[in-house]
């Protein structure tokens, strides 16, 4: 028997909802993760982007625990001498709550071009709607089957 190699013509990504509203950030991170990378599906392979779509509502829901919300910091630098700015989790959740998902799913993919590939697959609105329709299949639209895609947390 010869061992199976995952081929790009055998890549069929799925589109997966989820609705953030009284998640904790980690661990609903942590999820988009896995479902990014793909390692969920047998036919995972490090070398292809095996990963699926997905989509993040209500992302101004999204919660921590503990004193997170006044002691994280979210840190970018302007790349000019003195130029660290740095953001608490509370002020980023007024301003850009949607920043908030994406640089915790980004610090647990890969950090070269093919995790940047991966986060052009995550697509994340601060409200409870989103533009993809035609892509989001019910799992009674899939022939017979239930592993169309997946409505997380609804």
């Amino acid at each position: 028997m010869k061992t199976y190699s995952t081929k790009f013509a055998d890549l069929a990504p799925q589109w997966h909802v989820f609705d953030a509203s009284g998640k904790t950030l980690g661990r609903l991170a942590s999820e988009i993760a896995i479902l990014l990378l793909g390692k969920h599906k047998p036919t995972y392979t490090y070398h292809l982007n095996t990963g699926d779509y997905v989509i993040v509502l209500n992302a101004a829901k999204v919660r921590v625990t503990g004193k997170k919300a006044q002691q994280k910091m979210y840190y970018r630098h302007s790349n000019y001498p003195g130029g660290l700015k740095s953001t608490t989790f509370a002020r980023m959740m007024e301003t850009y709550p949607t920043r908030v998902i994406e640089s915790a799913v980004k610090g647990m993919l890969p950090h070269n071009r093919q995790g940047r590939a991966m986060m052009k697959r995550l697509k994340i609105y601060q409200g409870d709607t989103h533009p993809h329709q035609a892509q989001v299949k019910k799992p009674d639209e899939v022939d017979g089957q239930s592993a169309g895609s997946t409505e997380k947390g609804a």
